[in-house]
């Protein structure tokens, strides 16, 4: 038989689907969702979590470059600094260490983390980057 009705209206027909076929559609997205879904569900944590032995490693003060560290853009992005000097980072984004403006994001306080990784046209290219755990209430406010 036919996978749809016909029902003739004064102006048109109009075609339904019949139980099976919705049926059947239900079911091919409820099957290809069971594969996609999880696929996009991977957690996305920060990529440089490795350092390199052979490189020198720093503990500098991460945080919002815009919020917390003075420095011009579009939008909040993790910036570092570095002797007194604040660079955005390349390499990772604000967003891989959780909500940047939670009570302890990094729109909200200044946080300590240990890279590695070189300046380049003024930015910090980082090739590691580690956020260190922040002592109970030692989080550093805007200044």
């Amino acid at each position: 038989m036919y996978p749809f009705t016909i029902k003739r209206t004064k102006k048109s027909l109009i075609l339904y689907s019949t139980k099976t076929d919705i049926m059947k559609k239900v079911l091919l997205v409820l099957f290809c969702s069971w594969f996609i879904l999880p696929a996009m569900a991977q957690n996305k944590t920060a990529k440089l979590n490795k350092p390199d032995p052979n490189k020198k490693t720093m503990i500098v003060e991460a945080s919002c470059g815009e919020c917390q560290l003075g420095l011009k853009g579009k939008s909040c992005d993790l910036a570092v600094r570095i002797d007194g000097k604040a660079y955005f980072v390349d390499g990772t984004k604000i967003d891989d260490y959780g909500d940047a403006h939670a009570k302890e994001g990094f729109c909200e306080a200044i946080s300590k983390a240990e890279v590695q990784g070189k300046i380049v046209n003024n930015r910090f290219k980082a090739t590691y980057f580690k956020l260190l755990p922040q002592p109970e209430n030692a989080a550093q406010k805007k200044l």
